[in-house]
């Protein structure tokens, strides 16, 4: 317990100064959106391409895969028919809120959880995993089909090649890779690919903590109260208690293992998904609003499960 403590205070200090940047303006506008790229463009692929070359593939093609890709596929599911028969939203709305009741926070959270409270990064591997190769490309799809007119629809080709532009999965393929055919890399590729997967945590922390400033949620007459109430709570009860009841009773883990997988299914809404509804102008406050409000709310229910699993 002492650990996980020690792990989250190490967490909020960095989001903290962070947050602190982003009210002086220290780093100008763009701080934001400039970091981000580096931790997205440079950063994570370099960690994960080190973490993944000297890692042993069972903890990729592990448990955490098979109870990641379930918990989130079956909230997503739920969630989408709450949204159609009880809220009557639209498809477009149904997807960008399912997302944001089931896509998890992997990289700004994920990655400093998993080194500093889970004290093991193996654990997010299999999550990027199953988000980048398969939950994006059929959630985008299903926004291609539903959420544009026909003449602006992207080909099935396109749509399935998307995953493969993106950098993060680039490098966790190269690491997988390495790691298969057994090849260790030089010290000096490796040093640089270390050095620089060593700065996205921190960096993605200060991101996070710049991102928190100037946002106002449940803005009367523009924010969607009662999907951003029901995407909260299917991310931060629902999917948590149904990781544990996967992991427990389904996979039989205990101890460590099984408050990893509950911590995996707390961590908040990805900011992924304000980006896929912005990018389809469909969805964007509840995108937005449910990842803020989630990021809030998954330091109690983290907290909870650390004094109960930990």
């Amino acid at each position: 317990m002492q650990g996980v403590i020690s792990g989250f205070t190490v967490i909020f200090i960095v989001v903290a100064l962070g947050y602190i940047l982003g009210r002086t303006g220290v780093l100008g506008e763009q701080a934001s959106s400039v970091l981000s790229r580096v931790v997205f463009f440079v950063c994570t692929p370099a960690l994960l391409i080190h973490a993944l070359a000297t890692s042993d593939l069972s903890a990729v093609f592990s448990s955490t895969l098979a109870i990641a890709s379930a918990t989130a596929l079956i909230i997503g599911a739920v969630y989408a028919l709450l949204a159609k028969f009880w809220l009557g939203r639209a498809v477009p709305e149904m997807v960008i809120g399912a997302l944001s009741s089931s896509y998890v926070n992997s990289v700004n959270l994920g990655l400093p959880i998993a080194i500093f409270v889970l004290d093991d990064a193996s654990f997010i591997a299999p999550l990027l995993l199953f988000q980048i190769v398969f939950y994006s490309p059929v959630a985008l799809a299903a926004l291609d089909i539903t959420a544009l007119p026909a003449d602006r629809r992207t080909s099935t080709l396109k749509t399935a090649l998307v995953p493969l532009r993106n950098p993060i999965l680039i490098g966790g393929v190269v690491g997988l890779v390495i790691s298969v055919v057994g090849w260790v890399p030089p010290k000096p590729i490796m040093e640089p690919l270390n050095m620089l997967g060593q700065a996205s945590v921190p960096l993605a922390l200060l991101v996070f903590g710049l991102t928190l400033t100037g946002v106002r949620v449940f803005k009367k007459g523009e924010s969607p109260r009662r999907d951003i109430v029901l995407a909260a709570v299917m991310k931060m009860a629902a999917m948590p208690l149904l990781a544990y009841a996967i992991s427990r009773w389904g996979f039989g883990l205990t101890g460590h293992h099984l408050f990893a997988q509950v911590v995996i299914a707390a961590l908040p809404t990805a900011q992924n998904v304000l980006v896929y509804a912005t990018r389809y102008q469909r969805g964007e406050v509840l995108a937005r609003d449910s990842a803020l409000v989630t990021t809030l709310l998954s330091i109690p229910v983290i907290a909870v499960a650390a004094v109960t699993l930990a």
